[in-house]
């Protein structure tokens, strides 16, 4: 993070206790708060919580969930579905791992919306509100991550209450409509950037530099006394307050620094997930629920492991048109670190009792196109809003059946028509969220709710 010269040399000098944990929240500035640093202990960790797995550019619900193996050739593709765990549930082929877990995760096959363009379609399905341009990633509403983290206590775990993984250079809150529009950067998500699954990797600076612990008290002390004397019109100062609580929290507890610390696992239990940035990325998921975190995202896109190239014929993430990839070598191939990762950390929630705690959602912004398409001879699909797949798995729910269906092309819901909205009900109940009564002013002060619409799914239970 810069300082700025504004901030004076005692702001200066404080940021040489903390620099990297303030600039890790994704914040500029600082100013006053209440926490005393080393003061009560940690909140508990039992609280609910979600883990929220994003795969952008959208994920072909007619190859993974969604099978039509009676469909013309044109329309069921490569793959041949498998029977699971659940008898009448069947899946890809590519997903045996996940087929022998079915009984712990749902299947709701007849989300859809209407915005087909990656912009559109990440703002759409993230915020549960029509964005004002169908296209771009900066959001004019909150994303649901940023919602809940108002509403969930930010400070006293040891831990933030929002956190994101991503790949390097993929931290940027627009990148994928993760953006808080009128609720400020108070509720950005602690960003974990770079890939797990390096040797290398590890969440720097998580406590104060050397020698400095016992000094820290005085400089909060002495920051407070400034900043009082500073009248806020801006608006900004929660956000900057919260950025100084979450960092302060961080380097004054030692929780942060075990959960992110993948480590502390053993080899047996990090081979489980994989070694690549799918299988570490759920681990480090399930590390920091325990720990506290209440919302987690992790976004799943190139699944390449450390030390290789991209496979021939490969994209970055889900996006597989026929000119970017072709769709059944590439998705072949991330589903084999999907379905790995995604079943090691289904059974490790069940097996650690965190199967009523903690909410899995798998999802994209959208489906992909009934009919493939083709390149200089090359399949692909294009994007698709009006039908796709989502998995979920925990939260107390009722698990191992599917909800809704696709028609015989899986071209748009046959019955149980759902939205995201519906998904975001699903998920604010299980964290006590009332959404229904909650609201938020706008940058003109008129109350948004939190959900314009929605109703939780009710066959979850």
């Amino acid at each position: 993070m810069n300082a700025k010269s504004c901030f004076g040399p005692d702001r200066r000098e404080f940021l040489r206790f903390g620099s990297v944990a303030m600039a890790a929240t994704g914040l500029g500035g600082l100013s006053a708060h209440t926490l005393k640093a080393g003061s009560g202990t940690p909140k508990t960790s039992n609280d609910p919580a979600v883990i929220f797995l994003w795969l952008p550019g959208g994920p072909p619900h007619q190859d993974t969930f969604d099978m039509k193996p009676d469909a013309p050739a044109e329309y069921r593709g490569d793959f041949k579905p498998i029977s699971t765990k659940v008898p009448g549930m069947q899946i890809c082929e590519h997903l045996p791992k996940m087929a022998g877990v079915a009984d712990k995760f749902s299947i709701i096959r007849s989300v859809a919306h209407t915005f087909a363009d990656h912009g559109g379609g990440h703002k759409k399905f993230l915020t549960g509100r029509n964005p004002v341009s169908p296209v771009g990633f900066i959001n004019d509403f909150p994303m649901a991550g940023s919602m809940a983290a108002k509403l969930l206590p930010s400070v006293g775990r040891g831990v933030p209450n929002y956190v994101c993984g991503v790949d390097g250079g993929r931290q940027g809150i627009d990148t994928f409509s993760f953006g808080s529009a009128y609720l400020g950067p108070s509720t950005h998500p602690f960003m974990v950037v770079g890939d797990p699954a390096n040797k290398d990797f590890e969440m720097k600076n998580l406590s104060p530099l050397k020698g400095t612990e016992d000094r820290l008290t005085d400089r909060l002390g002495l920051l407070q006394r400034f900043d009082n004397r500073i009248h806020d019109t801006t608006g900004t100062s929660q956000g900057i307050d919260t950025a100084r609580a979450t960092a302060m929290d961080l380097l004054t507890h030692d929780r942060a620094r075990g959960a992110f610390d993948l480590t502390k696992e053993t080899d047996a239990t990090r081979d489980q997930y994989g070694r690549h940035r799918y299988g570490q990325r759920c681990l480090l998921a399930r590390r920091l629920v325990e720990s506290g975190v209440q919302w987690v995202t992790m976004v799943l896109e190139n699944s390449t492991p450390p030390g290789q190239e991209m496979i021939k014929d490969g994209t970055y993430n889900w996006d597989s048109h026929a000119v970017n990839c072709n769709i059944f070598t590439d998705t072949k191939y991330k589903l084999g670190f999907l379905d790995q990762a995604v079943t090691a950390l289904i059974a490790d929630l069940y097996a650690r009792g965190l199967d009523r705690k903690v909410l899995l959602v798998l999802t994209g912004e959208f489906g992909r196109s009934p009919k493939i398409e083709y390149n200089n001879g090359r399949p692909g699909r294009d994007h698709w809003p009006q039908a796709q797949s989502i998995i979920v798995s925990g939260g107390g729910l009722t698990m191992g059946q599917t909800i809704g269906s696709t028609t015989s092309r899986a071209e748009t819901p046959k019955d149980r028509p759902l939205t995201p909205n519906d998904l975001w009900a699903t998920t604010f109940r299980h964290l006590n969220i009332d959404y229904r009564n909650a609201a938020f002013p706008d940058s003109t002060g008129r109350p948004m709710s939190m959900l314009e619409s929605g109703e939780p799914i009710k066959e979850l239970g």
